[in-house]
C-alpha cells in the first residue's frame, strides 16, 4: 500500500491506524466525517473483520453511515445510543489548546452533537492542520434555508466587532445550487484568515438569527494524533500535556482505502 499512498494520505492512514486501536468491545463510538474519518471507518472495520471488534457506532453524515455498514460496522443512531464512550474525527484546524475548526466536509452540526455526547474526543489529522492561530481554513457556519441572506448580513455586522483579520463571507455551493447539509440546511463559509479568541466568536456566532450552529469546536478536543508520511505519529494529551511518538510500518494490503480520494476535507 505504501507506493500507492500520497505522504498526505499515508499521515491520515496512520493516525486513524492508531486512532482505531482506542476503540474495545462493547464501546459506542461516535464515528466522524470527511476524508481523514473515512479511513477510520476503514481501519475499524479492517477490525471488525480480522479481529471480530463489536462495538456501536454512530456516525456524524449519511455518507459515514454508508461506508460503516459497508465494511462491517454496527450502526446505531445517537438516540440508540443515549451517550458515547468516545468519537474518533478530523479537523481543518487545530491550535495549541485543542481548539479546532471542522465543517469542511459540511458535517459540522451532527459532529458537534455527537462529539459533546462522548467522554473523549479523538482528533486525528497530518501535520498541515496544525496551525499556530486558527482562521486560515474558512469558518462553516450552518444556517437555515429562511432568510440565509439576512443571517449573512447580520454575521458580517458581527464580525466588525470581534477579533478576527477579515470579514468576507460565502454561500457554499455544490454545482450550481446552494449545498445541502443532511438536515436539509445551508453552510456559510467565514473568511476570517485569523481568529484571536475562538471561545468569544463561537459563543457570538450561535446568537445570530438564522444560524444554527458553527465550526468552532472549543473545550470538546482531548487528544490530538498526529500522522507524518514516513510512517510516525504524534499523540498530544491536552488533559496531562503528555506528547508521545510512535512508528507504524507499511504493510501492504488489498487496496482497502481504494475510494477514499472520494471524501472532502476534515
Amino acid at each position: 500500500m505504501s507506493g500507492e499512498l500520497s505522504p498526505i494520505d499515508k499521515a491520515k492512514f496512520v493516525a486513524s491506524k492508531r486512532a482505531a486501536d482506542y476503540v474495545e468491545d462493547g464501546m459506542r463510538v461516535g464515528l466522524g466525517t470527511g476524508s481523514t474519518a473515512a479511513w477510520l471507518v476503514r481501519c475499524l472495520g479492517e477490525r471488525v473483520r480480522e479481529e471480530g471488534l463489536r462495538f456501536k457506532g454512530v456516525p456524524t453524515s449519511t455518507r459515514t453511515a454508508e461506508l460503516a455498514r459497508e465494511v462491517g460496522i454496527n450502526v446505531v443512531s445517537l438516540d440508540e445510543a443515549r451517550w458515547l464512550d468516545i468519537t474518533i474525527d478530523g479537523a481543518d484546524e487545530f491550535d495549541a489548546e485543542f481548539n479546532l475548526i471542522k465543517g469542511g466536509g459540511g458535517a459540522l452540526l451532527q459532529e458537534k452533537i455527537v462529539a459533546t455526547a462522548s467522554d473523549q474526543m479523538i482528533v486525528i489529522s497530518d501535520a498541515s492542520k496544525r496551525v499556530e492561530h486558527l482562521g486560515a481554513f474558512p469558518l462553516p457556519i450552518e444556517v437555515i434555508p429562511f432568510g440565509w441572506q439576512t443571517t449573512q448580513a447580520l454575521v458580517e455586522e458581527l464580525l466588525v466587532s470581534v477579533d478576527v483579520m477579515g470579514r468576507r463571507s460565502t454561500l457554499r455551493m455544490s454545482g450550481a445550487a446552494p449545498y445541502i447539509t443532511d438536515e436539509g440546511n445551508h453552510i456559510i463559509d467565514l473568511h476570517l484568515e485569523r481568529i484571536g479568541d475562538a471561545r468569544q466568536l463561537a459563543m457570538v456566532l450561535n446568537q445570530v438569527p438564522g444560524v444554527v450552529e458553527n465550526g468552532l469546536f472549543v473545550d470538546i478536543c482531548d487528544t490530538v494524533i498526529m500522522g507524518f508520511g514516513d510512517g510516525r505519529i504524534e499523540l498530544r494529551d491536552i488533559n496531562t500535556g503528555a506528547v508521545e511518538t510512535e512508528k507504524l510500518d507499511f504493510v501492504e494490503t488489498d487496496n482497502l482505502f481504494a475510494d477514499i480520494g472520494d471524501w472532502k476535507n476534515d
